[in-house]
């Protein structure tokens, strides 16, 4: 790579562009450097000769043949434009790569595998457009149990499922906690025997006796945390929502007839919500249609729609470890857990609860910078849910220590009175355990979702 003899820097409206034997270091916005020979250039970045050094590829210029004609690098806080030599790594936009001084000349010597988080981006991307709502889906599945299945041929009737999938998606619901489970004094054991609805077959799950174990069994086993505990317990028949589906999945397979290799070649089904705003999170969507206007599939257009279901899952997983990789050593990023847990009404239907989880450690939190007291750790939580006739309800908590804060937004007013009357009864229990209660404060509407970016070569992953 050849920096190039003095010449003059381009404002920045020009595209960074240099011909042979001319050429300049430029830098974004008003921080435009002064021409420099090469050498004088190369020692104000302060780069000693055969010293190695770390850039990134910032922008690539090509020519009217389509081939690299400059790089744009930024190297050490600066912006530096470059010829790259014949025989160089094909680079693209954020791209590192190893460079050293040699001479007045950046010999390169190796480009980096991708980072983490780039292959965590980039992994996410592919799966984004093929979503599928897990409300919608799990609908399907328990008209399905009850239905059969759509025949191909559409003057057939339906076919009943398999024995083995019927198994399958009894034990999926059966571990589905009902919305009366989590009223505090009610345990899974003293709520109302029987079923979950009227599906048949399917009994109400037997949580811990207290709402603290059941919420934690809930987040447990709500897909985001499948492949850790698979590693730790391989041929475990574990109470996990992605290993239940994926065992409807080979159930529905051995009905058609094929092995699990057969399932890559089934297109994911999307839900059109979940692709309009594929980041954004918490993002609770409007109720799905009741099960009595919904049409039983095919069991290849279920199969279709685990895959999408599927897909939801490893975007809530791969989303929440971008925004734990996304830091840097001066500014580490919280731990992060994007989860949606399904449960079901007293209707029978299938609703969605979006939690996202934060962690700050000591010193994270942009709270913690600025305070002058001894930094300390701090738990967030963002909780959305749709709870039909009071509407969608989104909560927002911050703990630090023992110092607790809450925001409840509803939108509908009648339900925006009844939180502001619990608030009270609230601060009192909060209290009792111990908690000193900073701020309590009710809403009208809905807080502003964090979204996260995804730019150029997924290199911006900001939330």
């Amino acid at each position: 790579m050849k920096v190039p003899d003095s010449g003059q820097s381009p404002t920045p409206s020009d595209p960074p562009r240099a011909a042979k034997n001319e050429g300049s270091t430029v830098s974004s916005g008003a921080r435009t450097e002064p021409a420099l020979a090469t050498g004088a250039l190369l020692d104000r970045l302060e780069l000693e000769n055969r010293q190695a050094v770390m850039a990134r590829v910032a922008q690539v210029v090509t020519n009217q043949k389509g081939q690299a004609d400059s790089l744009l690098l930024e190297l050490r806080g600066r912006n530096l434009l470059v010829q790259p030599a014949q025989g160089d790594a094909k680079l693209e936009p954020g791209d590192w790569i190893k460079v050293m001084r040699a001479g007045n000349e950046l010999q390169l010597m190796s480009k980096l595998a991708p980072a983490l988080e780039s292959r965590i981006a980039q992994a996410l991307a592919q799966r984004l457009p093929w979503q599928q709502r897990l409300d919608t889906g799990l609908g399907q599945l328990m008209i399905a149990l009850s239905t059969g299945a759509k025949a191909s041929n559409p003057i057939a009737p339906a076919q009943p499922l398999s024995a083995a999938a019927q198994a399958a998606i009894q034990q999926l619901f059966s571990r589905l906690p009902a919305s009366d489970v989590f009223v505090p004094g009610i345990t899974a054991q003293s709520s109302s025997a029987g079923g979950v609805g009227n599906t048949p077959g399917i009994s109400r799950a037997a949580l811990p006796g207290n709402l603290a174990g059941q919420v934690k069994a809930w987040i447990h086993e709500s897909g985001l945390f499948a492949e850790s505990r698979l590693a730790r317990a391989p041929d475990a028949a574990l109470p996990d929502l992605k290993l239940a589906l994926t065992r409807i999945v080979t159930a529905l397979l051995s009905q058609q007839n094929a092995g699990p290799e057969q399932f890559n070649r089934y297109t994911p089904l999307a839900s059109h919500e979940l692709v309009q705003a594929p980041l954004q999170f918490p993002n609770q969507l409007s109720p799905p249609p009741p099960a009595s206007q919904t049409e039983p599939v095919t069991v290849g257009q279920m199969l279709r729609l685990l895959a999408g279901m599927l897909n939801r899952i490893s975007v809530n997983q791969l989303h929440s470890q971008m925004l734990s990789n996304r830091g840097t050593a001066d500014a580490p990023a919280p731990s992060t857990w994007l989860i949606e847990l399904p449960w079901v009404t007293p209707q029978n239907e299938p609703r969605i609860a979006q939690l996202r989880l934060e962690h700050y450690t000591k010193g994270d939190s942009e709270e913690n910078r600025h305070r002058k007291a001894s930094p300390v750790a701090e738990w967030r939580f963002a909780l959305a849910l749709d709870l039909d006739a009071a509407g969608l309800v989104y909560f927002e908590v911050s703990l630090r220590e023992l110092q607790v804060s809450a925001r409840v937004w509803a939108e509908q007013q009648d339900t925006l009175r009844q939180v502001q009357t619990e608030l009270t009864d609230l601060r009192t229990r909060l209290t009792e355990l111990g908690l000193d209660v900073v701020d309590l404060e009710c809403r009208r509407g809905n807080p502003q979702a964090a979204t996260t970016k995804l730019e150029h070569r997924l290199v911006d992953t900001r939330a």
